[in-house]
């Protein structure tokens, strides 16, 4: 009893941590299995038999790839503006003293503490009352899903400057580097990584996103409303697809970050 004791003191948190790595990734791993089910009648998720048809053919119910193609194209979008507008609100709240600074960083963490039906029925009423009512769709979305996206651009990245040395930039002054040097080829290079760390947490927050989006979505269908729209009738299996492409791209992403971080700490 001793030696198991013991062992289980040893272990046990090696032991919970895999425990918890089981329960997040068994849906992804049901979602990467019924990618290949062949489905009889109705989409239960039990496997009926393996094909290859669902890979072959993910384009083959009638509006999948237009809903993916719009929230690919709107998730693009919405991380490029959020990200530039973002970045530079970091800068300027970190780099800069002005009257009204402390009031607008409480103002940056309401939309990640607001629940999204709060967000998504007050910017349909914005909308509404500036006479886009009729107009809901692409570009609405567009704006709300900026609008939420830069808060955590804001957070993401003012955590990454408020972790930076100064005296990196003092130094590269110091060897005759003007302000436009050092921000190129000291600043810039020590902030990407979490600038690009927001550009990803923005891309997967608007591609995901589906209450605000619903609310402000007039007749555009993005993929996550494909997605409900489809669990009322038949879930097509293109879309475990889909889900599993995703995770696998992201999953390169982390694996392509890690990899470059490693050889940087080699050398």
């Amino acid at each position: 009893m001793t030696r198991v004791g013991r062992f289980i003191g040893r272990h046990l948190v090696m032991v919970l941590g895999l425990i918890v790595l089981l329960y997040l990734f068994a849906p992804i791993v049901v979602v990467m299995l019924m990618s290949f089910n062949q489905p009889k009648g109705r989409l239960s998720y039990t496997f009926d038999g393996f094909t290859w048809d669902n890979w072959l053919h993910p384009c083959q119910p009638y509006g999948l790839c237009d809903a993916v193609s719009t929230s690919l194209r709107i998730g693009l979008l919405a991380t490029v503006v959020a990200t530039a507008l973002g970045t530079l609100m970091a800068f300027a709240m970190v780099r800069h003293r002005f009257r009204g600074r402390s009031a607008t960083n409480l103002f940056i963490f309401l939309p990640m503490a607001s629940p999204e039906i709060v967000l998504g029925s007050s910017l349909l009423a914005l909308f509404v009352s500036s006479g886009f009512g009729g107009k809901l769709g692409f570009w609405t979305i567009l704006i709300a899903h900026v609008m939420f996206c830069l808060s955590f651009v804001v957070v993401t990245v003012k955590a990454r400057l408020a972790g930076m040395d100064g005296r990196l930039e003092q130094a590269a002054m110091d060897l005759y580097a003007n302000e436009w040097q050092t921000f190129w080829r000291v600043t810039f290079p020590l902030v990407f990584p979490g600038i690009m760390a927001a550009a990803l947490l923005s891309f997967s927050l608007s591609f995901d996103d589906f209450i605000i989006t619903n609310l402000n979505a007039g007749t555009t269908v993005t993929f996550p409303m494909y997605v409900w729209g489809s669990a009322q009738r038949d879930i097509p299996p293109q879309i475990n697809v889909v889900g599993t492409a995703m995770f696998l791209i992201a999953l390169l992403f982390v694996l392509a970050g890690e990899v470059t971080r490693r050889r940087r700490s080699v050398r």
